[in-house]
């Protein structure tokens, strides 16, 4: 266990307490420190600290960082898309159907399982053992690009960019219903859901802004085909949004209607561009994913319906 002794000075005055522990120690992510937050691991003054609580000049901040588990999930062949590679990181094109980390009960067959595999060591390890190299994620059941970081240099620098939104992520989806406009944006605070807390939802009740831009692509009977651009990274942000604006995805069991498309095994949805700056080079990386055969399938299904 280490136990982290920090002190807000005048400068500091006004910040959030995630923010300002994770600038102060470069091994802990916002993310990091909002887990620690949520475990009752950080003390402002001697009491527990609130996740959004904001600094006071001389506030005494203790962070107990707990020692690394022995991680739970073994290296497996699993064979891995490879969208891009160099020393730094590279960029997977996750399947659907593959969970990226391990969780209890679920430890293996995993997107981890598969890089322990192929990376050994060369992961960093800022999000913890269950978490090596893990940037960001996307849902078990929505396939398309991922970012891995080889070390944690490079793992840093990626998630400072998507902090500040300077890191770029489309998707396409086909959703429930027509589109009176041809592009638009959904704004609306995304938290946990009030009464099922296994999901999401458009909330005020402590929640986080969220924002989606979408763009039609194609309409079918019933369906529209989108390009959706993430300028947050909320969890479920896509699938929430569309189903609070009446246009659930596809195959979503969640979020969607009931009577769910079982053909799809999922929600109609695909990471297929992502563009960041390289951490080390500082040059600007932009990657396409095509789209998987059960998306086009899906659409040929609605073309033919028209």
């Amino acid at each position: 266990m280490n136990e982290i002794n920090l002190t807000a000075s005048f400068e500091d005055k006004g910040k959030r307490i995630d923010s300002f522990i994770s600038s102060c120690c470069e091994e802990l992510t916002r993310s990091a420190v909002q887990r620690l937050l949520e475990g009752e691991s950080v003390t402002v003054n001697g009491k527990p600290a609130q996740k959004n609580y904001k600094l006071r000049e001389g506030d005494m901040i203790d962070v107990i960082v707990p020692d690394p588990v022995e991680l739970n999930a073994e290296p497996e062949n699993i064979p891995l898309d490879i969208a891009y590679e160099d020393d730094d990181l590279l960029v997977v094109n996750k399947p659907k159907d593959m969970v990226v980390h391990p969780a209890a009960g679920n430890t293996s067959g995993t997107l981890v399982n598969a890089l322990l595999y192929y990376c050994g060591d060369s992961l960093s390890g800022i999000n913890g053992v269950l978490r090596p190299g893990i940037v960001h994620r996307i849902d078990k059941d929505t396939s398309g690009l991922l970012i891995v970081a080889k070390n944690d240099f490079s793992h840093r620098l990626l998630a400072e960019q998507i902090k500040e939104h300077s890191f770029t992520r489309k998707y396409q989806a086909v959703v429930y219903g027509n589109f009176k406009d041809d592009e638009g944006t959904v704004n609306a605070p995304i938290g946990r859901h009030p009464t099922d807390r296994k999901k999401m939802a458009v909330t005020e009740k402590n929640s986080r802004n969220a924002v989606t831009h979408y763009r039609v692509l194609g309409r079918y009977n019933g369906f529209t085909h989108l390009e959706l651009k993430l300028e947050t990274g909320r969890t479920h942000q896509i699938r929430v949004h569309m189903s609070y604006i009446g246009h659930p995805v596809a195959g979503d069991a969640v979020y969607g209607p009931k009577k769910v498309i079982t053909s799809l095994h999922g929600q109609c949805l695909h990471a297929y561009y992502i563009s960041f700056v390289h951490p080390r080079s500082g040059e600007t990386l932009t990657l396409f994913a095509p789209l998987p055969d059960y998306f086009t399938s899906f659409l040929k299904s609605l073309e033919e319906k028209q």
